[in-house]
């Protein structure tokens, strides 16, 4: 009996017993269908942490007011601090430096409106992070000077105010204020979302904020290998400016960024663990269901059997149609799911990232998910059709004709 005739015969064994047969697949249906939707979303979710890094910059760090409750009186940053750590002879190993303002506003311009978060930003903000210019410009020195009312809106923002009507040189109003949109973002993505609007720091200051404090100053390094050094500097500097006795503790926090994506990558792994664990359990219910099946399938049919092998089929030839017949089911199971699940992916698109509002994950279809689907399917066939089919190549052609 050659392999051709194992498949035909595995085929109208299926046939004959349709309803038995899809509700056996329905089981790696699931299970596939559940491993493709989680790959996809756990492979989304990497490329947004990597996105979000890359958009902070590789070699940045933020340096904001500390808020330990053990240190006893906290200096507010300001941009005097910025501007002595812009100063290369203090501080060699930075190579820009742009203090920031943050505070969530309503923007608004005809009948929308939209709460975002606004920032005020100096023009050495596009040397530190990933800001790329979709229309217009970017805010200038001379806007900083004047303290000018003018705005650049982040992708969403410009599209939740505006639709499809292009924002430059159009105005809105935040806080009372009226502001002109001189150009927009590029969609950038990854957990920062693009919901915002950046405005010179001096205007967010006499008009939103008050006062001459900052937020966060943030800084890049000259090179990545040279973050450490900067980092001391940086400490060297802010310590000096704040009158902060040796021995004394930091009135301030440095963030890292390298910390930050190692703390993502441990996430991750995280994460990557859970929706492995989710998946494998789904695939192994699934193959319980084809042992259970084949099993019954070779009590039905142990007359026939014993007539093949009265006829001279092998032990390898029962063996071969019985694997062959699991391995069908769990394939086409495969199959099955595998559509759903990569139909599922496009048709649900972004999907909302908890504890990030505005922010979402695209899960990605990638050609490794397709093969690692349809390999774990015939896999799963083999492995849970194996026993049956041992059972069956040993089972007696006497006893096997005798049986009712």
């Amino acid at each position: 009996m050659n392999i051709w005739e194992s498949i035909r015969t595995a085929w109208q064994s299926i046939f004959a017993n349709r309803m038995r047969s899809l509700l056996t697949m329905l089981g790696i249906v699931i299970g596939v269908c559940a491993v493709v939707l989680l790959v996809a979303l756990g492979q989304g979710f990497q490329t947004s942490m990597k996105t979000t890094f890359e958009n902070m910059g590789a070699s940045a760090l933020y340096i904001s007011s500390s808020t330990d409750k053990a240190v006893k009186s906290v200096r507010e940053l300001t941009l005097e601090d910025a501007e002595a750590l812009a100063d290369p002879k203090v501080a060699p190993s930075i190579a820009a430096v742009s203090p920031t303002l943050s505070q969530s506003v309503n923007a608004s311009y005809g009948n929308n409106s939209v709460t975002v978060q606004c920032m005020g930003v100096m023009p050495e903000i596009t040397k530190i992070r990933n800001y790329t210019l979709e229309v217009g410009r970017f805010i200038s020195e001379q806007d900083i000077i004047t303290r000018q009312n003018v705005v650049v809106l982040g992708y969403q923002t410009a599209l939740d105010l505006f639709g499809s009507e292009s924002p430059l040189g159009k105005s809105l109003r935040a806080e009372g204020n009226k502001f002109q949109v001189i150009g927009t973002i590029q969609k950038m993505g990854g957990f920062a979302g693009d919901s915002y609007i950046l405005m010179p720091l001096t205007t967010m200051q006499s008009k939103i904020v008050g006062g001459n404090n900052v937020q966060q100053i943030a800084v890049k390094a000259i090179s990545p290998d040279k973050v450490d050094s900067a980092i001391a500097e940086i400490t060297s500097v802010i310590r000096a400016r704040h009158y902060i006795m040796p021995g004394g503790t930091d009135d301030f926090a440095i963030r890292d960024m390298r910390e930050i994506m190692n703390s993502m990558q441990q996430s991750l792994a995280t994460f990557s663990l859970f929706l492995s664990s989710v998946g494998a359990i789904s695939l192994i219910v699934g193959s319980i269901g084809i042992m259970n099946i084949m099993l019954v399938s070779v009590s039905e049919r142990t007359r026939e059997i014993g007539i093949r092998k009265a006829i001279g089929a092998k032990r390898h030839d029962i063996l071969l149609q019985f694997l062959i017949e699991s391995s069908a089911l769990s394939f086409t199971g495969g199959s099955i799911g595998l559509l759903i699940g990569v139909g599922g992916t496009l048709l649900v698109g972004d999907v909302p990232f908890f504890g990030s509002p505005g922010t979402s994950i695209q899960p990605q279809i990638s050609p490794t998910i397709v093969i690692l689907a349809l390999a774990v399917s015939i896999g799963t066939g083999l492995i849970s059709g194996t026993y049956p089919a041992t059972r069956a190549a040993r089972l007696d052609p006497i006893e096997c004709l005798r049986h009712e």
